[in-house]
């Protein structure tokens, strides 16, 4: 059995690395990511999560866990997903400025015919942002492959008042939500190193 990342995420990665699993494969899926009208966000990240896992499974064996996770960033019911320019960055960032959000990572695991989905939702509240300051950050080009345009674990720190829920899902991965679905799959991080 391996365990497989279908992310190319850096901080996926390191999130995987802390909950004690060291020995896992990283198999990227490529395929075109879509919003589907009409789900509720949590229903969307674990759809996006799920096609993911999936992909990725038909490259595995069946005996291998396959982890999945998907990070959408949303303003009441307004999906923010990665920018797809410097224009774009901004304008999200303007859009939160000053704002709560909400950010939803579905995560999906799949071994053999085992599949299981979950969302967490983590509450984010943004301080009053300048447009320079915006125009700095977005400058720096974290923005660029972030859900939301920011990340929370770096320059973007600087704009967050107050977190309401689990950290990590902010950064893309709740690692607490993850662990207890690894337990309850039968991989336990012990196993795993």
């Amino acid at each position: 059995m391996s365990i497989v990342l279908a992310s190319g995420s850096p901080r996926r990665y390191e999130l995987l690395k802390m909950v004690g699993i060291e020995d896992f494969k990283v198999i990227v899926d490529t395929s075109e990511e879509l919003i589907t009208p009409g789900l509720t966000p949590e229903e969307q990240v674990i759809t996006l999560s799920m096609q993911k896992a999936r992909n990725v499974a038909e490259k595995c064996n069946e005996e291998d866990v396959i982890i999945a996770a998907d990070t959408l960033v949303y303003l009441v019911d307004e999906p923010l997903g990665k920018p797809v320019s410097r224009s774009d960055a901004e304008n999200m960032l303007k859009k939160l400025s000053g704002r709560k959000h909400s950010v939803y990572t579905g995560i999906t695991l799949i071994k053999g015919d085992i599949h299981t989905s979950k969302a967490e939702k983590t509450d984010v509240y943004f301080r009053d942002m300048t447009d320079n300051e915006i125009k700095n950050y977005v400058t720096t080009g974290e923005p660029m492959d972030k859900a939301g345009s920011y990340a929370a674990q770096g320059g973007a720190a600087v704009f967050i008042k107050r977190i309401e829920g689990d950290f990590f899902n902010v950064m893309g991965l709740p690692v607490c939500c993850l662990s207890i679905m690894l337990k309850e799959l039968g991989v336990n991080n012990e196993s795993s190193n």
